[in-house]
């Protein structure tokens, strides 16, 4: 019996799109991903995953949605340069928030999030994710993390600098310049593990 857990990241689309015929597609669960001319889906999220995706942007939003620096946003489709990705959580500073013509936040997201996370699932491709918050830096992104909740670790990228790896649950984990209101410990993210 084939593994129930195991979602591989491999094109569903054999032919070759373009981004405008992507985005010409109904919206799936769980969601597709863009880029290269293929189309990849993203895993559904399990337990691990969903605990800390919640937990993370309650956590954000807490400290930078009210007051108006930044909004921690869950599965947001990002379309830029070529690309339309869905971060885990995509997080923009006030100003950068898309609005429409009535001042709302628009549908539409067409720039990269000013800070990128991604919780890696279970048989999740890691050079995908990887290659999903590089494209996300060289847009115009101050930070990515790639949590492993397997390894209990979160590697930290940021633009023109090697990739930090936090495995101490005692390490205070670096926030982007606009969110230094963010003080989490690697202990303190883990620990939304146990109920």
């Amino acid at each position: 019996m084939a593994d129930q857990d195991a979602t591989p990241m491999v094109p569903i689309k054999p032919q070759t799109l373009t981004l405008a015929e992507f985005l010409a597609l109904p919206e799936e669960k769980p969601p597709q991903e863009y880029g290269d001319g293929q189309i990849t889906i993203k895993p559904m999220p399990k337990g691990k995953h969903s605990a800390l995706q919640t937990e993370l942007s309650l956590i954000i939003n807490g400290a930078l949605k009210r007051a108006r620096i930044a909004w921690a946003f869950t599965e947001l489709r990002c379309t830029f340069e070529g690309r339309s990705i869905v971060p885990d959580i995509a997080i923009f500073t006030w100003e950068n928030i898309p609005r429409d013509q009535n001042g709302e936040i628009a549908d539409n997201f067409y720039l990269a999030p000013n800070w990128t996370i991604e919780i890696l699932s279970p048989d999740q491709s890691q050079t995908k994710v990887i290659k999903n918050i590089l494209f996300c830096l060289n847009n115009g992104a101050e930070m990515g993390w790639l949590i492993d909740p397997k390894e209990q670790s979160i590697f930290v990228y940021q633009p023109g600098q090697s990739p930090e790896i936090f495995d101490d649950p005692s390490s205070k984990l670096p926030a982007p310049s606009f969110a230094q209101a963010i003080d989490l410990t690697l202990g303190e993210v883990f620990g939304w593990l146990t109920p």
